[in-house]
């Protein structure tokens, strides 16, 4: 028998893989190229995700603010947009990387930082346990058919961006 997820686990572990990205980033002993590759489709495959199967599902819950369920939505458009500056600089590593690798963990971190305490705490007192499987599903199956279409690439980040 499977074990049921919980869609605020599977964003959980999403975002622990996003702060280990991060730190591959910036760290001169990584492939910082290739862990920017990883990270540009995690975060866009997991945004669009939330937006498609599990924001607008939160919405019909008392316990989740659907004021801040609306600026999650707008705090992954500041993510898309700072990562998109980051995927446009030439050489990794250079002054211009690190600054714009900069301005993109302060915007996904504020962002991560606001939904778990929001969002996400609103899930875990408001939404029962079976409809957080249902959405953790819903979740995944998004979120693997966005990895499965090459969503990090810089093509499809400016059509994300450019909305």
């Amino acid at each position: 028998m499977a074990v049921e997820q919980d869609v605020v686990a599977v964003i959980l572990e999403d975002h622990r893989r996003m702060e280990d990205l991060f730190r591959r980033m910036r760290s001169v002993e990584a492939d910082r190229a290739a862990a920017l590759r990883e990270f540009a489709a995690l975060l866009i495959a997991h945004g669009e995700a939330e937006e498609a199967e599990v924001y607008g599902a939160l919405k019909r819950f008392k316990g989740v603010d659907d004021e801040e369920v609306e600026h999650g939505s707008e705090e992954h458009a500041e993510g898309n947009e700072a990562l998109l500056a980051l995927l446009e600089v030439s050489e990794v590593g250079s002054d211009e990387w690190d600054e714009r690798l900069e301005e993109l963990a302060k915007a996904v971190s504020h962002h991560i930082d606001e939904e778990e305490r929001t969002i996400l705490n609103g899930a875990r007192e408001s939404v029962p346990d079976h409809r957080r499987a249902e959405l953790a599903v819903a979740f995944l199956r998004e979120r693997e058919r966005r990895l499965a279409a090459d969503c990090g690439s810089v093509e499809n980040v400016r059509a994300v961006v450019r909305g």
